[in-house]
């Protein structure tokens, strides 16, 4: 595994653990395009992963970033913890009151009718426009930027992180093709255990990613230089 894998993992499997977007695919597996629209929701999340992840290491790259941590990157991950600080916050005020039902977003009472182009964008949606994931894809790929990897070792850094940062959504999808009638309970399962604990998992994950990236800019800044920044 490449030489940056063991900083990027927390960021991958803050992605991976989204709740919404588990129930989501799951939601989609229960559909009547049950097959078609699995497979475009997880396309739709490993290319905009993908394609954000690169950018992000590009432009990190061509501003300098493996040369040192400099104070615009050391602002920019400090900017980022703050970031998931301020989602945990907001997630967790959010979070249902004792003895109330968790709310999914509105779109998801419509999923049984989607189109496989629509599946997709859904998935897409997930990975290249949410704050919080591509608050994590871009503190991933600064990691990445700041190592100086050659492009082979970038190549397996990326392929790494996206591939654990879909691992649960890959993971339904392969059981609901393989598995017959007891995927379908145990994924009905999963969903509603996702859907109860929703605010938890998504304000646990959020608190300690953003502790983290919070810890690894301001370091530099006030003269310590942590692992990530290097």
């Amino acid at each position: 595994m490449g030489p940056v894998f063991g900083q990027i993992l927390p960021y991958a499997a803050g992605i991976a653990l989204t709740p919404t977007a588990i129930i989501a695919v799951i939601l989609m597996l229960f559909s009547a395009r049950a097959r078609e629209n699995g497979l475009a929701f997880l396309a739709g999340w490993i290319i905009a992963m993908t394609v954000v992840l690169v950018i992000v290491i590009g432009a990190s790259s061509a501003a300098g970033a493996s040369s040192g941590p400099s104070t615009l990157v050391s602002v920019a991950v400090t900017a980022l913890g703050v970031l998931l600080l301020g989602l945990a916050a907001r997630t967790w005020r959010s979070r249902p009151a004792p003895g109330e039902t968790a709310s999914m977003p509105k779109w998801m009472a419509a999923i049984d009718s989607l189109e496989p182009g629509r599946a997709f964008l859904v998935g897409a949606l997930y990975t290249g426009v949410s704050p919080k994931s591509l608050a994590l894809i871009a503190s991933a790929g600064l990691a990445i930027a700041k190592a100086g990897l050659e492009r082979r070792q970038v190549a397996i850094e990326v392929i790494a992180f996206v591939l654990l940062g879909s691992l649960t959504i890959l993971v339904p999808v392969l059981y609901s093709l393989l598995g017959g009638a007891k995927a379908r309970a145990t994924l009905d399962t999963w969903k509603d255990w996702l859907t109860a604990n929703n605010a938890a998992v998504v304000t646990v994950i959020l608190l300690l990613l953003g502790l983290v990236l919070l810890g690894d800019g301001l370091g530099p800044l006030i003269g310590y230089r942590p692992a990530l920044l290097g």
